[in-house]
């Protein structure tokens, strides 16, 4: 079986017991875009693997915007590094659904994600999400694209949700607003 391969399928029980679980970060110093996920979701907590859930458009949405040349899995996540990229999230327990997070961990979650975005100086912070990245750092009137903020020299983007839970973007509009960031990180 390859790393692209999903080695099991998790149960119902698997998820439950995925409630409260973390997963690693992906990161480095120095890397050109370090994508910032709201929180783990169960499925992915369970396989233990960023943006897991099958039906995520992340890593679709990486390949076609042109961050990789082809579609990896979330197995094999650990390759963003050797291509500049790294994956977080702002909120590290995982949970069914982002609506379980509370403003105050939010805002807690952002504090530390900048202690680690000093640590690790990215060009780029992208958060895919953006009435989490609203909620986590006070920006109501915060919008899709560059923000004017910076952590720690790091350039803040934000993307939509490429979760697909979420309908408001479809596939052709996520590749453009990956795709805009791309360019940015590849001029920046």
């Amino acid at each position: 079986m390859s790393e692209r391969e999903q080695p099991w399928k998790p149960t119902k029980a698997d998820l439950a017991a995925a409630a409260g679980k973390t997963v690693a970060d992906v990161i480095a110093p120095d890397l050109r875009v370090l994508f910032v996920g709201i929180n783990p979701g169960l499925y992915t907590a369970a396989i233990g693997h960023h943006f897991g859930r099958p039906g995520n458009r992340f890593w679709p949405v990486l390949q076609r915007s042109g961050f990789t040349s082809r579609q990896l899995s979330p197995f094999e996540e650990h390759e963003l590094l050797t291509l500049g990229l790294g994956i977080t999230n702002i909120v590290p327990r995982a949970s069914a659904t982002a609506a379980e997070l509370t403003s105050a961990e939010l805002r807690a979650g952002a504090q530390q994600l900048q202690d680690k975005v000093c640590g690790c100086q990215p060009r780029f912070v992208a958060f895919v999400g953006m009435q989490a990245y609203r909620i986590a750092f006070g920006r109501t009137k915060a919008n899709v694209g560059p923000q004017p903020e910076t952590i720690c020299r790091a350039r803040l983007w934000v993307l939509p949700n490429p979760s697909g839970l979420q309908a408001h973007y479809q596939m052709p509009a996520l590749i453009q607003l990956f795709g805009q960031l791309r360019e940015a990180a590849l001029d920046g």
